[in-house]
């Protein structure tokens, strides 16, 4: 059996990387390809997949919103999420929102091939770093560290936030006006309890929320 496989990412150079790995095996090939969130949408409703790949963020639509439309189109239909975010910043909230796994582009190339035969075949993907994460969060309580308060929404401006982008930035990113994200970053502010975008930043560092090269 062949399954037909959609990889949506902003660069070419990942695109072509994940189609190079595949071509060496002879039940994965990648027929659609995407290089925003909107693309990506627009090819789930055009037909059925076998697996969407998605880098969780690109331009337009992009992230956990794009998972959940996915999904509502596809409800069956999985996804693995390929992102150049730690597992600390997203695998969570990407497993919730409908992922069927998580990679990190920083982890081993070896792991795509077994990650997306296992998808694929009707099971989930999860690696020892992701099932670490999960167990933790299954077992807080009412002592949430203060960014799982957010919202997915939320958590998104929150992470540009504390890599220094501007809210001009974020609203064109995200498709949002900038009042919209202004209100947004209010929110945070007032449910991690903070002042300014250094408390952040700060609580972003102290609690592994950041990429290495930032």
């Amino acid at each position: 059996m062949t399954y037909d496989i959609l990889v949506a990412d902003d660069h070419a150079i990942i695109r072509d990387g994940i189609k190079k790995i595949l071509a060496d095996t002879d039940d994965l090939r990648v027929v659609g390809e995407a290089c925003d969130g909107n693309e990506a949408l627009q090819f789930v409703r055009d037909r059925d997949w076998s697996l969407a790949i998605l880098d969780i963020s690109m331009p337009g639509r992009s992230g956990l919103e794009l998972i959940k439309l996915i999904k509502a189109e596809r409800p069956k239909m999985p996804v693995l999420i390929f992102s150049m975010h730690q597992e600390e910043q997203y695998a969570v909230r990407a497993i919730r929102a409908g992922a069927s796994g998580y990679l990190s582009k920083a982890g081993d190339s070896d792991l795509i091939v077994p990650a997306i035969r296992k998808i694929v075949q009707g099971s989930v993907f999860i690696s020892p770093k992701v099932a670490e994460l999960l167990a933790m969060d299954s077992l807080l309580n009412v002592q949430n560290p203060s960014h799982t308060l957010l919202t997915d929404r939320e958590f998104s401006v929150f992470s540009r936030i504390v890599r220094g982008e501007s809210l001009t930035s974020i609203a064109s990113e995200l498709c949002l006006s900038v009042k919209t994200v202004s209100t947004h970053k209010s929110h945070i502010l007032t449910k991690m309890n903070m002042s300014s975008d250094v408390d952040l930043a700060r609580y972003a560092i102290e609690h592994k929320l950041l990429d290495p090269l930032y």
